[in-house]
């Protein structure tokens, strides 16, 4: 913060000035991290590694512009009552990140000029799958976020990114996710319904989260220090899904280009950061209506293929807000969050989606680390969905709900989550939760189901 006043209050005036007093503070911050960083052994609880510094190596490539990181996240669901299958067990799922970032202005002399890699291994099993949601339909929500998409090892990252006219333009190509740069939000809650970009939740068929990346270019301007546009164009190809393809490079099987494009504006009210998103996204590749065929008729009684629109679309808001602090202390204090979604009603499942919520970071003096968070949410179906499932199960002829052949018509999922994250180290986070679903998968034959969860994220 007294940097940031002396900066604020200096006759610094000029681009190029001003550039060059960050790089001065950033030397010194730079320096003040070494010293500190470069004793911390492994298994210090003040390193943000758990394996230390390496004897200070580490800090050394740091300032040299290379940066390593190995990151764990691990999740542990179990159904405490109710849910598809009353049968008591737990499951445990988890993700390795192996990472590096480089700075090519320190090491190659390009001047705001950055390369990322990352590979991810996930593997493990998902409480939802086998005892919260009904199989024959699943769910929606999940109440371990860190599986899915293939339990498998991919190529997540790997981008050149580039900004012009001092910094405010800014380029991002190679291989990643939407999520990365649109619609993003943190992911500290277990449930899915909580964690990262929610649109690629509830239109995953086009919009590919972390893990699954593809290639794709971003391009952000700013049009004042708080405010930015951007705009993307990513490759809509689901063969990068499969498990096999995690490090496909070659574009077959291509379908189409999901745009999406976005305004954020992160204002300070009295010191206290906020974000606010507004999107929209379309895609280009046809898709199928969920209810009718050609003739306007419901395909499932009819017999005929479904109809194709040519395209695919929705929009989306995100709010996250701190609003009160512990003294001077920006880091604690407590934060609120929404987020809502909007889709396609002739082709997407999900129609729309809310969400909102709090954290508090620093609850007690003692443990200032610490952070508790509560969120709901509220996932509808859409009505011509939920009519495809019952002319599907009428032209069967049926509709015993026990009967395995039976198509459960889906509505609304609500869900909520409790956690606790104890910060037992720089380099560990462990956070127990609570997790509630009404009408898991929006069956509403299905029990509310209460879990038990661990999250445990930590860095080596």
């Amino acid at each position: 913060m007294p940097y940031l006043q002396i900066f604020r209050d200096s006759a610094v005036s000029t681009p190029a000035a001003r550039r060059k007093t960050l790089n001065l503070i950033g030397g010194f911050t730079a320096l003040g991290l070494a010293n500190c960083v470069q004793a911390a052994a492994a298994f210090d609880s003040q390193s943000p590694w758990m394996l230390g510094d390496w004897n200070g190596t580490r800090t050394e490539l740091a300032q040299k512009g290379y940066d390593f990181k190995l990151d764990y996240t691990g999740e542990m669901g179990s159904n405490l009552h109710g849910g598809y299958d009353h049968d008591r067990t737990a499951r445990y799922s988890d993700q390795f990140g192996l990472g590096t970032h480089l700075d090519l202005q320190k090491i190659l002399g390009w001047n705001d000029a950055e390369f990322q890699l990352t590979i991810t291994k996930r593997s493990g099993n998902n409480i939802s799958n086998d005892r919260i949601n009904d199989p024959r339909v699943g769910g929606f929500t999940s109440a371990q976020e860190v599986w899915g998409r293939g339990q498998t090892t991919r190529l997540t990252q790997m981008w050149y990114q580039q900004k012009f006219l001092d910094q405010k333009l800014d380029i991002k190509a190679g291989r990643f996710g939407e999520g990365e740069d649109f619609n993003s939000f943190p992911c500290d809650f277990q449930n899915l319904a909580f964690c990262g970009s929610q649109v690629g939740n509830w239109a995953g068929g086009i919009w590919y989260n972390w893990p699954v990346s593809q290639w794709a270019l971003r391009v952000k301007y700013h049009l004042s220090p708080e405010v930015y546009a951007q705009i993307g164009a990513y490759e809509q190809n689901p063969s990068n899904l499969d498990k096999d393809n995690g490090f496909k490079l070659s574009g077959s099987g291509t379908q189409g280009t999901v745009v999406p494009v976005e305004l954020v504006w992160t204002p300070k009210f009295n010191g206290l950061p906020g974000e606010y998103r507004a999107g929209y996204y379309y895609s280009s590749a046809k898709a199928s209506d969920v209810y009718k065929d050609s003739n306007g008729q419901s395909a499932a009684l009819s017999g005929e293929a479904y109809r194709s629109s040519s395209s695919k679309h929705g929009v989306w808001l995100g709010i996250q807000q701190q609003v009160s602090s512990v003294a001077s202390d920006n880091s604690r204090g407590l934060s609120l969050f929404a987020n809502g979604t909007m889709h396609d009603k002739k082709t997407n499942a999900i129609d729309n989606y809310v969400q909102a919520g709090l954290v508090y970071k620093g609850l007690f003096d003692a443990r200032a680390k610490d952070d508790i968070g509560f969120a709901m949410a509220r996932v509808h179906v859409n009505p011509a969905y939920r009519k495809n499932a019952e002319a599907s199960n009428q032209a069967r002829a049926v509709f015993d709900y026990d009967n395995p052949a039976y198509l459960p018509p889906q509505d609304t999922e609500y869900s909520a989550e409790l956690y606790y994250g104890v910060h037992l180290t720089n380099w560990l986070t462990v956070r127990p939760n609570l997790q509630y679903i009404r009408h898991p998968g929006g069956v509403n034959e299905v029990d509310d189901a209460l879990i038990g969860g661990i999250k445990v994220q930590s860095s080596f």
